[in-house]
């Protein structure tokens, strides 16, 4: 099979490359081993909330420069602060032409509201998570019976040290008694499958309007639709008050939600989706990849112009630990990171750990090599690379999308040159 684009990984990386380069025209495919990094995620999307040197970020344009003199490595510093802005704003329109609605701006950081009930600052938020300040006096939050994976109380405790008068409430749903008498199957997404349903939404409806009634916002664990958000624009529509959701522990319905609707509007574009496989290896002509090979495929290679590396990081076993270093698995491309083991971890927990800086070496046009030779036709976008912090930086969502359709344009730029 031969593809103008082929992307391996079907995360958010991989997905926004892919329909970008499908929107250009190009027929592009993606092999995906299953279940993303986007099933486990807030739904929020991070560009850049830290500074390497522990400085908030409040307008993470702005800060780009400081990020070049800190981390010159940084996927960021590679691209250039000019790319970095123009595709920031390109991806919001993107996310908005795959129908994933969500608020906030490039131009500042918001404060969404976590599980927890507190604040953290981020780049895009779905347009159901509260965002501070909040603008309500009395806040009701609303918990499922037997539900463990969210937990009022501790919301509202955080509320209320933000001045918040916060009180919890709890539903008990009689619809939810199957799954609740199993834990293991009484998660976010099984239940938003349950309430999706349009009979049971109306007796949803029926306990929150009593709820409603002496609050001036309810907040809900995110608990509802895993296509799209009618349900909740439903509910919304029929209560006196705001209805907000909250992200849940594991798998999250926010992050699945987001998953379907770029994953359906890449196939939409005619983009063809080949789950549940994994690239088990490839095969090089000087320094081009001139085919992959698949386990499902076997021996049958597939072929394409070019080649997008989105497996991941460790997560997805897109980078593999191993007693001598750190490697990339498919192409045994030229890593950057601590040499030796006792180098990876910082003892303190909560400081930044070496280890998640670790990833692929790329240049400007992200190119990978392999010992100290650039491929001409290979790409490394998202979690894979190296040079950055995803979770103290605040920065990992951001280095996905930016570095998506950085490579994305990088090929339809040199389509064009050679056309």
């Amino acid at each position: 099979m031969k593809f103008d684009g082929l992307i391996i990984g079907g995360g958010l990386a991989g997905l926004v490359c892919a329909i970008r380069l499908a929107e250009a025209g190009q027929r592009c495919a993606i092999v995906s081993r299953g279940q993303s990094a986007l099933h486990f995620s807030s739904g929020s999307l991070d560009l850049l909330s830290e500074l390497p040197d522990g400085s908030p970020v409040e307008s993470p344009l702005l800060a780009l420069e400081a990020l070049k003199q800190q981390a010159p490595e940084h996927p960021y510093s590679l691209m250039g602060a000019e790319s970095v802005r123009h595709l920031a704003c390109e991806a919001e329109a993107l996310l908005a032409r795959s129908h994933v609605q969500l608020h906030g701006s490039h131009r500042s950081n918001h404060l969404r509201i976590t599980p927890l009930g507190t604040q953290r600052a981020t780049w895009l938020s779905p347009s159901e998570v509260p965002v501070a300040p909040l603008p309500w006096k009395r806040v009701t939050v609303v918990g499922i019976a037997g539900f463990l994976d969210f937990q009022p109380e501790l919301v509202a405790g955080s509320l209320r040290e933000a001045d918040i008068d916060a009180q919890t409430a709890e539903l008990t749903l009689p619809s939810l008694d199957k799954l609740r008498n199993n834990p293991s199957e009484f998660r976010a997404t099984n239940i938003a499958r349950v309430l999706d349903n349009p009979e049971q939404l109306l007796l949803l409806i029926g306990e929150l309007q009593t709820l409603a009634q002496n609050t001036d916002a309810l907040f809900l664990p995110a608990c509802l639709g895993i296509e799209n958000n009618r349900s909740w624009q439903a509910i919304s529509s029929a209560l006196p008050c705001p209805l907000c959701l909250l992200p849940t522990l594991p798998p999250s319905v926010l992050g699945m939600r987001m998953y379907n609707q770029l994953r359906q509007r890449f196939q939409q574009l005619n983009g063809i989706l080949l789950p549940g496989d994994a690239v088990l290896g490839a095969e090089v002509s000087g320094q081009r990849v001139t085919a992959l090979f698949t386990r499902n495929h076997g021996d049958v290679p597939l072929r394409a112009n070019n080649i997008i590396l989105a497996s991941g990081s460790f997560f997805s076993s897109g980078l593999e630990a191993k007693f001598d270093g750190i490697r990339e698995p498919i192409f045994g491309l030229d890593i950057a990171a601590p040499p030796a083991r006792e180098h990876w971890c910082a003892e303190d927990f909560f400081s930044p750990q070496p280890y998640l800086q670790a990833g692929v070496r790329v240049d400007a046009s992200l190119r990978p090599s392999r010992h100290g030779q650039r491929f001409e036709n290979l790409y490394a976008i998202g979690s894979v690379l190296a040079g950055f912090d995803p979770i103290r930086q605040g920065c990992g969502a951001g280095v996905c999308v930016i570095s998506a359709l950085h490579a994305a344009q990088q090929i339809l730029e040199t389509q064009e040159a050679a056309q």
